[in-house]
């Protein structure tokens, strides 16, 4: 897991990492622990020259002013791996006052340069308590007290705010004209201090024009919440590590699901930590960097705080030692979240700002160089708006355009670029591709294992919507685990005759035809005996009842096959192939499931809702916002990933099992502000509270999805095969 997401920021992250592992291993940490003067003189001898000859404190401050001339995003890539290694010392405090400072009205050239040399050590105290009055010169003279400051007693100068006549001033004090005390921390790799001022004069020099609070907490947030995605990254790979190598009971421990779930949860909140840090990053000062500061200050630092403490639960005994590690990680984690500010309070301040309209939507900032490609896409969809009806639907398959991504000529071959030039062209043309439903998952099958026959005869009238398909996948006795399903195939003069039973099979009575997996070899592995068929829904033995559902519904049925007979030629791949065809089937579903399937409740009724409500719980509104919001940005960075060439990494299962939460507790939470009404049959939001109760069970339940995120992204050792061996009994 990394921040950054093009190939550069990927090389900066490993060159960081590298530096890490030469100058910052865990007994360097540990010294600074032990250190009588809280690691000062160790940090000021070993550490700044090494950090300084790599460039690390110059990396967000102007060439002009002695850095390197990038941005906050490339230091918040530092940051997230310096964190990741427990970096002791004053870095942080160091490079945020840096960027403090670089937002000021330009006369801190000289202190840029020190900070960005390493000759300057810095940091800012979030927590109020000076006060100020105006002198003849234009600088302040100021008093008071202030504190916890952030390794107060390892810096040459805070930038803190002063109370003054005149509103709130932000200033940089030498911290040698102040009363510096140390303070007990919880975090024992980075020290504490109060600061106390009796008159001390500012210059006017030193008093920042142009920063407000605003500016400051969001730097502040952005930076520890970079630390803290290294925390939660360290935290997961330290879990789920140990969980591959530690016996209980005869095996590994990450075998046990509940452990297994475990290090999954925490890998999803890291990726969410990993997605809000990095938008808040790249976004520009002003109104938006504050909304996407706040989210990344609940869901960054919220993140390292769970992954940390459910570190120590995976590692057990050994975790909760003075020994191991895993508790000064926890102790970081607890640090940052205490010094930013409660959890609550910036959940409140994300709710009041998307009521009020700040939330603005993810969306990808096309490069330059397409604008042939775009010419050529509008001038088609011009030829193809002046349609209407049935001639449109038939004109969008026949030229690609319902799923570009397929190859031609099912599609356009379209690229990811390519892709999102066609989605925005479509959207200026007023041009909406239909939907497909569960003929979009059908299609790639088709297009990758039919035969050309079978392509010719499905592939155009399932683009053109001539007819529809339902999935008859599931059953009573084998949901998610299909490699257990009981429907049996078998050859017959001329193709085969199918007969099960098959549930929660949506358009079943609309379909005019069906994909089924049927078991063909009752003695092979389970896996290896499955074939995929294409049904003819209309053929004798089919029986379809609908199924009446919690909301009173019946938009799922089940489907009875007795002796349904399927020829020859809509066998699809080869006899007992059919298990790696209906997992592209399945992985098709999950990418539409994680991309569009809320059932109404999503952020935009969130927030209409707390609008309307009397009085919103703004603490829960703005959780659900800063997680729907993470689950937003977790799709865009995908795209991004591919656009640029590097691996995408959060697949759909975690896109799916996030959304899919996301939207179940937004339903109920509208639910709740309907007060006494939520009791109404025909509220609108307990009616959806009962209906999406089934995004979290179909396409792959939660816990089949924390079992896939679990062993294929984190490598932990998959279940146990069931006792009595593999084949089926006959």
């Amino acid at each position: 897991m990394t921040v950054g997401l093009t190939p550069e920021h990927v090389q900066l992250a490993d060159a960081v990492r590298a530096w890490s592992q030469r100058h910052c291993p865990p007994e360097v940490v540990r010294a600074a622990i032990g250190d009588a003067d809280g690691g000062v003189a160790r940090y000021r001898e070993q550490l700044v020259p090494a950090l300084a000859g790599q460039g690390l404190f110059g990396l967000h401050i102007a060439e002009a002013d002695g850095g390197h001339g990038y941005g906050i995003a490339e230091l918040a890539i530092a940051v997230a791996e310096l964190g990741r290694a427990l970096l002791p010392g004053a870095y942080l405090p160091t490079v945020l006052a840096a960027a403090v400072l670089a937002q000021a009205d330009g006369r801190t050239a000289k202190l840029l340069a020190r900070l960005a040399d390493g000759s300057l050590a810095g940091t800012v105290c979030l927590a109020g308590g000076l006060t100020g009055t105006p002198d003849s010169g234009g600088g302040l003279l100021v008093s008071g007290e202030a504190g916890p400051v952030l390794a107060g007693s390892m810096a040459d100068m805070v930038v803190a705010e002063v109370g003054t006549p005149g509103g709130d001033r932000w200033v940089a004090i030498d911290t040698a004209d102040l009363a510096v005390t140390s303070l007990p921390g919880v975090d024992l790799t980075r020290p504490l201090a109060s600061i106390a001022a009796d008159g001390v004069s500012v210059p006017a020099d030193r008093v920042l024009g142009a920063v407000s609070r605003a500016d400051v907490t969001s730097l502040a947030a952005i930076l520890f919440g970079a630390e803290a995605c290294g925390i939660a990254d360290w935290a997961v790979h330290t879990a789920s590590e140990y969980a591959k190598i530690r016996i209980q009971f005869g095996r590994p421990i990450g075998q046990f699901q509940a452990v297994k779930h475990r290090c999954a949860r925490m890998l999803t909140g890291a990726e969410q930590a990993a997605a809000a840090v990095w938008d808040a990053a790249r976004t520009p000062r002003g109104r938006d960097r504050e909304f996407a500061a706040s989210v990344a200050g609940v869901v960054a630092l919220d993140a390292a705080e769970d992954a940390a403490n459910d570190c120590i639960q995976t590692l057990g005994g050994i975790g909760y030692t003075w020994d191991h590690d895993a508790h000064l990680y926890y102790r970081r984690a607890m640090s940052l979240r205490a010094l930013l500010g409660r959890s609550a309070r910036w959940r409140e301040q994300v709710a009041r700002a998307a009521m009020a309209g700040a939330m603005t939507p993810a969306t990808v900032q096309l490069p330059d160089g397409d604008a042939e490609f775009r010419a050529e896409v509008r001038t088609e969809l011009a030829e193809i708006r002046r349609l209407t009806g049935r001639d449109r639907t038939a004109a969008l398959a026949a030229g690609g355009w319902v799923l570009p991504h397929l190859p031609r000529p099912w599609g356009r071959d379209a690229s990811p670029l390519e892709q999102l030039v066609i989605d925005a062209e479509m959207r200026a043309a007023g041009v909406v591709a239909h939907n497909l439903a569960i003929g979009a998952w059908v299609v790639p099958a088709l297009i990758k294992y039919g035969t050309p026959d079978q392509q010719q005869r499905f592939l155009p009238a399932t683009l053109r919507l001539d007819y529809l398909w339902c999935q008859l996948f599931s059953e009573p006795g084998a949901g998610s685990d299909l490699a257990g399903l009981t429907t049996r195939a078998q050859r017959v003069d001329g193709g085969w005759r199918i007969t099960g039973q098959k549930i929660w099979t949506s358009l079943a009575k609309e379909a005019a035809w069906g994909i089924c997996i049927a078991r063909t070899d009752p003695a092979a592995a389970r896996h290896a005996g499955i074939s995929y068929f294409l049904v003819d829904m209309h053929s004798p033995g089919i029986d379809v009842r609908p199924l009446r559902e919690i909301t009173g519904d019946a938009s799922f049925n089940q489907v009875f096959l007795d002796g349904v007979f399927v020829p020859d030629d809509c066998l699809v791949g080869e006899v007992n192939g059919g298990w790696r065809i209906a997992r592209t089937t399945l992985a098709n579903e999950r990418v539409s499931l994680s991309q569009s399937w809320t059932f109404g409740a999503g952020l935009p009724e969130l927030l209409d809702a707390a609008r309307a409500a009397a009085d919103p719980p703004l603490a829960e509104v703005g959780r659900l916002v800063c997680d729907g919001r993470a689950i937003e940005l977790l799709g865009l960075r995908v795209t991004l990933k591919r656009l640029s060439g590097t691996e995408p990494g959060a697949t759909g299962s975690v896109r799916k099992l996030l959304g899919m939460r996301n939207a179940q507790q937004i339903a109920g939470l509208c639910w709740a502000m309907a007060d006494q009404g939520g009791a109404l049959g025909d509220d609108r939001w307990a009616r959806q509270t009962l209906a999406v109760r089934a995004v979290t069970i179909g396409g792959g339940t939660t816990d089949i999805q924390l079992n896939i995120i679990a062993e294929r992204m984190l490598g932990l050792p998959r279940d146990p095969e069931p006792p009595g061996g593999d084949p089926l009994p006959t």
